[in-house]
C-alpha cells in the first residue's frame, strides 16, 4: 500500500528538531511499514488545510504522489485551531526581510509579541477558522478521491499542546474538532483522535521541549492506530497506477481532478 500523507509540522518533527521527511521513525512511515507499504510525505512548517490544499492544486510532486495513491492521510487541520492573533502573513514574511539584522529583529519581536497578543485575545482568532479547514479539507479529499476513487481517506483531529509561544491557550479546538468530525462523518471520511493518544505525553513534557511537536513513542502511536483504520478499509485497488479501463483510472488527467482558482 503506498499512503499519500499531507501533513504539518507534526509529521515531520521529532523529540528534539525537524527530520527529513524519510525519517522512518514518523508516524507516516510508522503507519506504512505496519501496512507493508511506503509512505509519500508533504508537508511543511505551520501548514494549516489551506496550505495543503494550495500544495495539491499547484505542486507537481503531490500530483505524482497522486497518481500512485492506495490511500489518503489528511495530518492536517491542527495548526488551524491554534491561536493566531497576529496574521499569519507576517510570520510569513519575516524570512524574506533584508538585511539579516532587521530579519533577526523582526523574529525576536514576534515571539515576544506572541504570547501576550495570545492572552490579551483569549485565543482567537485561529490561524485558520473551522469553516475555512473543513472546505479545504473537503477539496483535498476531492481533488484525490476524483483520481483515485477506490482510496480510503484518514483525517488526525487537532493534537494538544502546552507551548509557551502560544501562553498554553487552545480555546479553539473543540470547535475546530467538532467540525473536522461532522464533515469527516459526512464524507466518509475515518478520523484518528490524536488527543487521546499523545495527551499524556505532550502535557507530561515527554515530547519536544517546544511543547508541540512528539518524541517517538507518539509518533509510533499515531502511526499505528492510522495503519489500523486503513487495514480496516480494506482498499481494492493495488499499489501503483491503475491500469487503463479499471475504476482507478477513469479520471483521465490532473486537470479533471483539481478547479480552476
Amino acid at each position: 500500500m503506498r499512503l499519500l500523507v499531507l501533513g504539518d509540522s507534526l509529521s515531520f518533527h521529532g523529540p528534539r528538531t525537524a527530520h527529513p521527511v524519510d525519517e522512518p521513525r514518523l508516524w507516516s512511515h510508522v503507519a506504512a511499514a505496519v501496512l507493508g507499504g511506503t509512505a509519500d510525505l508533504h508537508a511543511g512548517l505551520g501548514w494549516t488545510a489551506r496550505h495543503a490544499w494550495t500544495a495539491v492544486r499547484t505542486d507537481p510532486r503531490v500530483w505524482a504522489s497522486v497518481r500512485t495513491a492506495d490511500a489518503l492521510v489528511l495530518g492536517i487541520g491542527g495548526m488551524d485551531s491554534l491561536p493566531s492573533p497576529l496574521p499569519t502573513a507576517v510570520r510569513e514574511l519575516i524570512p524574506v526581510l533584508r538585511p539579516r539584522s532587521l530579519r533577526a529583529r523582526a523574529r525576536r519581536a514576534y515571539r515576544d509579541v506572541h504570547a501576550s497578543a495570545v492572552r490579551l485575545t483569549g485565543g482567537r482568532p485561529t490561524a485558520l477558522s473551522a469553516a475555512d479547514t473543513v472546505a479545504c479539507l473537503e477539496q483535498c479529499r476531492l481533488a484525490v478521491t476524483t483520481l483515485r476513487p477506490h482510496a480510503p481517506v484518514v483525517l488526525l483531529l487537532p493534537s494538544v499542546h502546552r507551548s509557551a509561544l502560544y501562553a498554553g491557550v487552545h480555546t479553539a479546538r473543540e470547535g475546530h474538532v467538532a467540525a473536522m468530525r461532522a464533515w469527516a462523518e459526512s464524507s466518509g471520511v475515518a478520523t484518528v483522535d490524536v488527543a487521546s493518544l499523545v495527551t499524556e505525553h505532550v502535557l507530561l513534557g515527554r515530547g519536544n521541549p517546544d511543547g508541540i511537536h512528539w518524541g517517538w513513542p507518539a509518533h509510533r502511536a499515531v502511526g499505528e492506530a492510522v495503519a489500523a483504520l486503513l487495514r480496516a478499509e480494506q482498499p481494492g485497488v493495488p499499489t501503483g497506477t491503475a491500469d487503463p479501463g479499471s475504476p482507478q483510472g477513469e479520471a483521465l488527467s490532473w486537470e479533471d481532478a483539481v478547479p480552476r482558482s
